[in-house]
């Protein structure tokens, strides 16, 4: 990541209305959590899944560009075969935010959606969870954080 990351990751949680694609309609899967927490933080939080209809009471899209009103930041949460797609789709959108979201594993990191990204002016944050840089955040998630800061994979 480059040195901007952490200024890409405050501006990226400085954004009101964000939407997370991939959410699962399974209220037990990790990225439903996410979607829950971003929530209960105050953000405006618009599910995306072509599966389903709605994701605990919100009204769910099948893609980015039917969001109306648009969203200002997209949380990619999918495996990374999708990824290239949905950061087509945030700059068909208009979305100049994007996180591909990792903690173990390649998460939805696609070298081909980073490049995508980078090329057409949006801003990506290749990797991290969310959960290590929202206040009030469980002790799991705080000890992750001070893990990477020892470890020097902490962004600066």
């Amino acid at each position: 990541m480059s040195e901007s990351s952490r200024q890409a990751i405050s501006e990226f949680l400085a954004q009101k209305r964000i939407a997370v694609v991939g959410v699962s309609r399974d209220p037990k899967d990790f990225n439903a959590a996410m979607f829950r927490a971003l929530r209960q933080h105050g953000y405006d939080v618009v599910p995306v899944n072509p599966g389903a209809k709605e994701i605990e009471g919100v009204p769910c899209y099948e893609c980015l560009q039917q969001i109306d009103p648009p969203v200002q930041a997209a949380l990619v949460m999918t495996q990374p075969d999708k990824a290239e797609t949905i950061v087509n789709d945030c700059w068909q959108a208009g979305i100049k935010r994007v996180w591909l979201y990792r903690a173990g594993g390649q998460g939805a990191v696609s070298p081909a959606a980073v490049a995508f990204c980078r090329q057409n002016g949006i801003s990506v944050i290749p990797g991290f969870c969310p959960y290590m840089f929202l206040e009030n955040t469980g002790w799991f998630h705080r000890l992750h954080g001070v893990l990477m800061k020892i470890t020097g994979a902490y962004p600066s």
